[in-house]
């Protein structure tokens, strides 16, 4: 028996550390739902609230530090979802010849740092990545980022409904 070839998750012979802004996706294994809890915003008409675990802050923690761990990295927008994550990555030049860490390398660090202080991999194997091409394609992966909270709980919701 022949086993099926994982198709690439990388833009072949693009370089990943240079400049640009990267819209990541990062699930859990088992797509378990132990990051948060997505809960109604009883205050917010059609907003919902993301209620972070304990693994959830550890996670916000890493996410806000990461832009002090590489000096040319920032995120611009986050969502921890109960079994993933979604970021925007911006790479920036720094002007400097220092070592400029690409995505797979941040990704890396990110869920090694996790796991390490957790005590257990939670992670998926690899990671998705879009690279963001123009202004549209930015604001529409932010909207993205903004929405998941109120499209989870309506997914949820229908799930329990069609039970």
């Amino acid at each position: 028996m022949e086993l099926q070839k994982r198709k690439p998750n990388r833009l072949k012979n693009y370089d990943y550390s240079q400049s640009g802004i990267y819209f990541i996706t990062i699930c859990t294994n088992y797509r378990k739902p132990i990051l948060s809890k997505i809960e109604n915003n009883a205050d917010t008409v059609g907003a919902n609230c993301v209620r972070p675990s304990a693994i959830g802050l550890i996670i916000e923690k890493e996410i806000l530090i990461m832009d002090s761990v590489y000096d040319n990295v920032k995120v611009d927008n986050y969502v921890i979802m109960p079994n993933h994550i979604h970021l925007l990555i911006r790479i920036e030049d720094s002007g400097r010849t220092q070592f400029a860490p690409t995505i797979n390398r941040i990704i890396k660090q990110f869920k090694g740092s996790v796991t390490k202080q957790i005590g257990q991999s939670i992670w998926q194997k690899s990671f998705y990545d879009h690279i963001i091409r123009n202004e549209d394609d930015y604001l529409i992966r932010m909207q993205y980022i903004n929405d998941n909270p109120s499209k989870w709980l309506d997914d949820e919701l229908y799930c329990e409904r069609n039970e």
